[in-house]
C-alpha cells in the first residue's frame, strides 16, 4: 500500500464525505477508492469511515486522522517545494488566523497591499479569538496578544497595546467621571464575556493589581457589540486599545482611568519554521511586521 496515497484518498472523501465524489476530484474509479480506505482501515486497524445507505461519515477516530493527514501532507508538500528551490519564490495559500477586529481595523488593508505585491499568494484569513495550534490547524500565521506560550514557533513583535476603559463623552458629562477603579461600582458597566466571562476589571494602582468585580448593566459575547453601545452612551466598557484607536482618534469616545491602565500587551505575529518558512510565509511576515509597527495603534 502506498500510505501517503492512501491518505491523500482518505482526505479527499474526509472533505466530500462521499466516496463517489472523492473519486472523481481525484479521478479515480470509485472501487479504486473504497479499496484505497478499507487498505488504510486494515492497516491502521480501526475503522475510518461509517457507511450506511446514505453515505459515509467520519468516525472519532476518522475525525482525528482527517487533522493528522492534513498537516502531515501539507508538510510533505511543503518539503517538496523547498528540495526543489520553489521557497524562493512566494506562491500558493496562506493561511492566516487573528482576532475580527484586529484584522477588520488593522491588518486588512495590509492583506490586500501584499496580494498585489505577491499576486501568486492566496489568503484564507479565519478570524479567532483565541490562538490555534499552528501544527495542528494548518495555520501559517497568526496575531498573539498578550504574553508567548511556550512552544517552537517563531515570534516577531509587531508592537503593544493596553486595556482601557472607555465611554462615549455624552456619556460622561451626563453621569461624571470616574477618578478612580472603585468609582466603576457606581456606573453603567458593560461587559465583554469574550474578554473572561467572570463580570471583573483589573487594575493596577501603586504597583498593586487590583480587581474591580461588578453586576454588568450589559453583557455582550463580542467586543463590538459592547463598542457599539458604548458609543450609543450606555455605558463604560473595557477593550483592547487598538479596538478603539479609530473611534478614541474621532472623538466619539474617551478614555478614562489612564493612571490605573494594567501593563502593555505585546502583539506578536507567530509563525513556524523561521528562516526556513515558505516564500509565502517569509514575505509576509517581512511585509505584515514593517507596516503594524508604523501603526499608531500599536505603539
Amino acid at each position: 500500500m502506498d500510505r501517503q496515497h492512501a491518505m491523500r484518498v482518505f482526505q479527499a472523501v474526509a472533505a466530500d464525505l462521499s466516496l463517489a465524489a472523492a473519486a472523481r476530484r481525484l479521478q479515480m474509479s470509485a472501487p479504486s477508492v473504497s479499496r484505497a480506505i478499507a487498505a488504510l482501515e486494515s492497516h491502521l486497524g480501526v475503522a475510518l469511515l461509517e457507511r450506511s445507505t446514505r453515505g459515509v461519515q467520519l468516525t472519532a477516530a476518522g475525525e482525528r486522522f482527517a487533522g493528522d493527514c492534513r498537516r502531515i501532507l501539507q508538510e510533505v508538500e511543503e518539503a517538496e517545494a523547498s528540495a526543489s528551490g520553489l521557497h524562493g519564490q512566494a506562491r500558493g495559500r496562506l493561511n492566516l488566523a487573528m482576532p475580527l477586529l484586529f484584522g477588520q481595523q488593522l491588518l486588512t488593508p495590509i492583506l490586500l497591499d501584499y496580494l498585489d505585491a505577491y499576486p501568486e499568494v492566496q489568503i484564507v484569513a479565519r478570524f479567532l479569538e483565541h490562538v490555534p495550534n499552528l501544527h495542528e490547524e494548518g495555520v501559517d500565521v497568526a496575531v498573539l496578544v498578550g504574553k508567548l506560550p511556550d512552544s517552537s514557533l517563531f515570534a516577531l513583535q509587531v508592537g503593544s497595546i493596553r486595556r482601557v476603559v472607555c465611554a462615549s463623552p455624552a456619556y460622561l458629562a451626563r453621569y461624571g467621571t470616574p477618578q478612580r477603579p472603585q468609582d466603576l461600582i457606581q456606573h453603567r458597566l458593560l461587559h465583554c464575556t469574550a474578554d473572561t466571562r467572570l463580570p471583573e476589571w483589573r487594575f493596577q494602582q501603586q504597583n498593586h493589581l487590583l480587581s474591580i468585580a461588578f453586576q454588568p448593566r450589559l453583557s455582550c459575547a463580542t467586543h463590538q457589540a459592547a463598542i457599539a453601545a458604548v458609543c450609543r452612551g450606555a455605558g463604560l466598557t473595557r477593550c483592547l486599545s487598538y479596538q478603539v484607536h479609530e473611534l478614541l482618534e474621532q472623538g466619539r469616545l474617551s478614555r478614562v482611568l489612564h493612571d490605573f491602565e494594567p501593563p502593555v500587551l505585546p502583539v506578536y505575529l507567530l509563525y513556524r519554521e523561521g528562516r526556513r518558512a515558505a516564500a509565502r510565509v517569509r514575505s509576509f511576515v517581512d511585509f505584515a511586521a514593517a507596516r503594524l509597527r508604523e501603526h499608531p495603534a500599536l505603539r
